[in-house]
């Protein structure tokens, strides 16, 4: 359930192109950040021990490496992330059925073994980096991409999936097919007047939010701003209507 009068519990700062010393030192700046997003670039930097690291901190930590193997590799990878302490982990839904269920089994395992909570698995539904025309003709899908994130939410929700990563743009209709505590986790957000980089199904943080978002991903408008605790600060007012 969504707190729009506790805005930081709503974020997710994704620490990418950084070093080590660049990611303690961010995250020190920011007292009120709760959730960080390790992602496959600051993984494959520093291992990982990046997530203990960034625990030890007092952060808990969503673990973006997007797993898509076969049924057996995807569920031993998930249990060793699981044993990383992360509290969220992705995997692809186009995985299929039975490497969603393995998957989410064997997250369950990893953690049990080294005392953890339970970490909530998220399918990743079609990325925020698509548009609907090279969607449908690159991939030669001539099922509508709405259609398509509909189609692959349900089949992790089907699965005992804990939620999903969809663009912001879906969340509204997948909200009315999903409650709570299924998750709908949305990166492509965007304030007013930001650069949309790689991002093309975008939504405000506030509009995203009011549309049946869990939670927001949010990076290099706070990480590459000249002050990223102002900037901080400024997403969460917008959350809260300031």
């Amino acid at each position: 359930m969504v707190d729009f009068m506790k805005p930081e519990e709503n974020l997710i700062l994704a620490l990418d192109r950084m070093s080590e010393s660049e990611m303690i030192l961010l995250v020190e700046q920011l007292p009120r950040l709760v959730w960080v997003k390790v992602g496959l670039e600051l993984f494959t930097l520093l291992g990982p021990e990046v997530v203990p690291k960034l625990r030890r901190l007092g952060k808990k930590v969503f673990l973006d490496l997007k797993f898509h193997d076969i049924p057996s590799t995807m569920a031993r990878a998930c249990y060793q992330a699981a044993k990383t302490g992360a509290e969220l982990i992705t995997v692809h839904a186009c995985a299929g059925k039975k490497a969603l269920a393995e998957s989410n089994q064997a997250a369950i395992e990893g953690a049990l073994e080294m005392g953890f909570p339970m970490p909530t698995l998220l399918a990743v539904t079609v990325l925020t980096s698509w548009e609907v025309k090279n969607f449908q003709h690159e991939l030669a899908i001539e099922q509508p991409l709405s259609q398509r994130v509909e189609l692959l939410a349900d089949l992790a929700f089907s699965c005992g999936i804990g939620g999903c990563i969809c663009s912001p743009i879906e969340v509204n209709g997948l909200r009315k097919i999903f409650p709570e505590p299924f998750q709908l986790i949305t990166p492509g957000i965007r304030s007013c007047g930001i650069a949309l980089d790689d991002q093309k199904r975008v939504l405000s943080p506030l509009a995203a939010l009011k549309a049946g978002s869990s939670k927001l991903v949010i990076g290099r408008e706070i990480t590459q701003a000249e002050d990223p605790e102002d900037a901080f600060k400024k997403i969460c007012c917008q959350i809260v209507g300031i």
